[in-house]
């Protein structure tokens, strides 16, 4: 089968190339991938960023997204079946969704909302995942509650905006002057464009943040948070608790504690707290999220539609972090 893959770390590396199809254990589902987002993520690991977290084998396929058909189930598979249509955000051991099949455990798999095509599937897995873990999870967001979300206009701000108001928030966020009523429409109830406004002075009182950004915004939006409030980063840094739920070695834990170790003492002065998510798979929260989706509370948003063969132009269109949403790679 055709694959899109890198034989070593680097921004520029990757190639479409021959790859032997995968095997399906027994709890495995091969899945014909239809469509494929690309996220940062991907790009991040192209370049060797999570390697000691994620110490992959190469040659690696690419990719953590996708939409497409069930073609074999494993002996032990009960929930799917040939034919099924799907969506996923496989695994963290097991991508590699740019290619033409992908064997996908089926913990981490969902029928696809009936209402929407597989490219706009294929944009919903990481970042809405992202965006329950965050604001279901961790949050607990309640009804009345305010929460600032950063960027509103990529790809977890997008779907954060439309999660958070179905869970009865109030919803800040900010984008630039050309997204302004664009991110409205998703239904934020304060827009602030960035390049004409400091919102680290306009927003106080705030139940919890979403960050997304560096080092510089995740201090300032200490400020925007009431005492009790919850600052919450998927960009890091990662906090001890993160390493000790991924069992990572003794090594790395340390290294998160004291990466952390600022931001978490600065918090407590505040009576705040500080935590990190990185997003895990979870078939069964993307199966609440299809009820969400085909209900309408939650529309997936595509910026782009790139073709396979022009995976690497997906990748560098990406990168350039100016997407609407989601870019995704249909491999119809």
């Amino acid at each position: 089968m055709k694959a899109f893959l890198i034989d070593r770390y680097g921004k520029h590396n990757g190639r479409i190339g021959e790859v032997p199809t995968p095997e399906v254990g027994d709890h495995d589902v091969l899945v014909q991938v239809r469509a494929a987002s690309v996220n940062v993520l991907d790009s991040k690991i192209r370049t060797g960023e999570f390697k000691l977290i994620l110490p992959y084998a190469f040659p690696l396929i690419l990719g953590n997204d996708l939409a497409g058909v069930v073609i074999q189930v494993g002996a032990a598979v009960s929930g799917f079946k040939p034919g099924d249509e799907v969506y996923a955000r496989a695994p963290d051991a097991r991508i590699g969704s740019f290619a033409e099949l992908i064997a996908v455990h089926e913990d981490a798999l969902a029928l696809k909302p009936d209402n929407i095509d597989m490219e706009h599937a294929a944009a919903l897995p990481l970042v809405a995942l992202t965006a329950w873990q965050v604001l279901v999870e961790t949050a607990q967001l309640k009804k009345g509650q305010k929460v600032f979300i950063q960027a509103g206009s990529g790809g977890v701000g997008s779907i954060a905006i439309q999660l958070a108001k179905h869970l009865g928030a109030f919803v800040a966020t900010t984008t630039s002057s050309a997204n302004v009523q664009w991110v409205k429409a998703l239904g934020a109830d304060v827009v602030i464009d960035y390049k004409q406004q400091d919102v680290y002075s306009a927003l106080h009182d705030y139940d919890v943040v979403l960050h997304s950004l560096g080092a510089d915004e995740l201090e300032k939006s200490l400020g925007i948070l009431k005492p009790g409030g919850r600052l919450i980063s998927i960009s890091g840094p990662p906090t001890p608790q993160f390493a000790q739920a991924h069992m990572l070695p003794w090594v790395l834990g340390l290294a998160m504690r004291v990466l952390s170790s600022g931001i978490r003492r600065k918090a407590r002065r505040k009576t705040l707290n500080y935590d990190f998510v990185f997003m895990r798979q979870s078939g069964a929260q993307l199966k609440q999220i299809k009820q969400l989706v085909e209900a309408g509370a939650i529309k997936p948003v595509v910026d782009r539609v790139f073709p396979f063969d022009a995976t690497a132009d997906a990748l560098g269109y990406v990168e350039q972090g100016r997407s609407k949403g989601k870019v995704v790679i249909s491999l119809k």
